[in-house]
């Protein structure tokens, strides 16, 4: 006997150029697929373009002058290219983005709380979400009250991750997430990514 993991494909980049200001090529010939509960890595130098990848799939690269000019990218068999990153959150793709982006005046839990924006739901399903971040990360429980800017790096990371999962995405693209982290954290970190990906099938594009 064996475990049949599905192999569904999730999300479909096919061959895509990406251009910066009607002018700079910066991406071309992009293919990669991440099959639903899975976890697919993207490994590069720096600036090698996994940072372009994920935010042409996110739709975060028009905010930067950036288009996506040929190839097609589809999520659960629909085409992206029209939808704006609301839209793409609300489908269940979120980007956690690279540098541990985080409200610094703004405590933790108003940090996870701005992450549940697109979900129109009631304050128990918000709370519930709350305590699923909280579950994976005790270390923010005990911060909770504390302000994101007086955090630790490794503490950022998780209140960006864990503001991510606020949203209760399928697929989640994270974007090098051990950047100037100590290894014990990076291996805590990678730890929880393993555990969202195994008990709650969230699908990882990784980026490092």
């Amino acid at each position: 006997m064996f475990d049949e993991k599905s192999t569904e494909t999730i999300l479909d980049v096919k061959n895509i150029e990406v251009v910066y200001n009607n002018i700079i090529l910066v991406l071309r010939g992009v293919s990669l697929t991440v099959e639903k509960g899975g976890i697919t890595a993207l490994l590069g130098g720096n600036g090698a373009g996994k940072s372009t990848t994920l935010k042409s799939i996110s739709n975060l690269l028009r905010s930067e002058r950036g288009e996506v000019t040929k190839g097609l990218i589809k999520y659960k068999g629909d085409k992206t290219g029209e939808l704006n990153p609301a839209d793409m959150v609300r489908m269940g793709v979120i980007q956690v983005m690279e540098g541990r982006h985080c409200f610094e005046h703004l405590t933790v839990e108003e940090n996870l709380l701005t992450g549940a924006y697109t979900r129109k739901v009631g304050r128990a399903e918000i709370q519930q979400g709350l305590e699923l971040v909280y579950n994976y990360f005790p270390r923010l429980r005990e911060r909770r009250k504390s302000l994101a800017g007086y955090t630790s790096g490794g503490e950022q990371q998780m209140v960006a991750i864990g503001r991510a999962l606020m949203s209760v995405p399928e697929t989640i693209l994270l974007d090098e997430p051990s950047m100037g982290l100590a290894p014990q954290l990076v291996e805590e970190i990678f730890e929880i990514v393993k555990q969202l990906n195994e008990k709650e099938n969230v699908s990882f594009l990784l980026a490092e």
